[in-house]
C-alpha cells in the first residue's frame, strides 16, 4: 500500500538517516519507552502521531529523524508531494474480506504454510550470519522478530507460533485502517474477495473499453 499511496500521491523528498540521531532515539527509547517518543511526536507532529501506533518504534523514529533533521513535520513535507500519475483516470479496487473471522483463520494457515516451508531454518541462518541483530528492521518484520526470539531461548516454538499468527493479525488489522483512509481520500471500491471474482473483471473491462484498450 505504501507503492500505491507513492502512485496516488508521490513520494516526499525527505532527509536520509541519520545514524547517531536514531542512536539517541533509540536510547531514549529504552529509558523512556516508545509510547514516550510517540507523545513528543505528537507536539511537534500531531497529524504524523495521528496515525502512527504509539508501539510503531520504527515509524515514530522515522518521523521524529525527519522533524529535527529537515526542521519540518514529515507530514508537512509528504503533502507536498505530486503523483506521477497526475491527470490520468483512475479507478482503484481493495479486496476486503467481509468475514473477519474468516480472514484470521486464513492468516493462521497462511503462518503454518510458512513454517512448514522452511521459516525457521531461514531465520536461524540469518542469525548465524553474524552481521544481523534483532535492532535491524528486517529482523523486526512480522514473524522474523517473534521467530528469533525463540531463537534466543525467550519462549518455545509453541508460543513463537502464537505471537507470529497475532502479529500477522495486528498487521492486517493496521492495513485496513489503512486502505479505510485510502478509500475516504481516494473513492476507493472495497471488494469481498469471496464474491468479487466476477463483479472485479466486469468493472475492470468496462474501465478499459471506455480507454478504448
Amino acid at each position: 500500500m505504501l507503492y500505491l499511496r507513492a502512485l496516488l500521491q508521490g513520494l516526499a523528498a525527505l532527509p536520509t538517516a541519520a545514524p547517531e540521531l536514531r542512536a539517541k532515539l533509540d536510547a531514549r527509547a529504552r529509558e523512556e519507552g516508545w509510547p514516550a517518543l510517540h507523545a513528543e511526536l505528537a507536539v511537534v507532529d500531531p497529524e504524523a502521531a495521528g496515525r502512527i501506533s504509539p508501539n510503531d518504534s520504527q515509524r515514530i523514529q522515522r518521523a521524529l529523524e525527519v522533524c529535527l533533521t529537515a526542521g519540518e513535520p514529515i507530514s508537512k513535507l509528504q503533502r507536498n508531494t505530486v503523483s506521477p500519475l497526475a491527470g490520468w483516470p483512475l479507478r482503484q479496487w481493495a479486496l476486503v474480506p467481509a468475514d473477519r473471522s474468516a480472514l484470521h483463520d486464513r492468516l493462521e494457515e497462511r503462518f503454518t504454510a510458512m513454517m512448514a516451508a522452511g521459516f525457521l531454518e531461514e531465520v536461524r541462518a540469518l542469525r548465524a550470519r553474524g552481521d544481523l541483530t534483532p535492532h535491524h528492521p528486517s529482523m523486526r518484520a512480522v514473524g522474523y522478530r517473534q521467530l528469533w526470539g525463540h531463537l534466543d531461548g525467550a519462549y518455545d516454538l509453541t508460543e513463537a507460533v502464537r505471537r507470529g499468527v497475532i502479529a500477522t493479525r495486528q498487521l492486517a488489522k493496521r492495513q485496513l485502517t489503512w486502505l479505510r483512509s485510502l478509500r475516504q481520500e481516494f473513492e476507493m471500491e472495497w471488494l469481498d474477495p469471496h464474491t468479487a471474482e466476477v463483479s472485479l473483471n466486469r468493472d475492470i473491462s468496462r474501465e478499459l473499453a471506455k480507454l478504448g484498450l
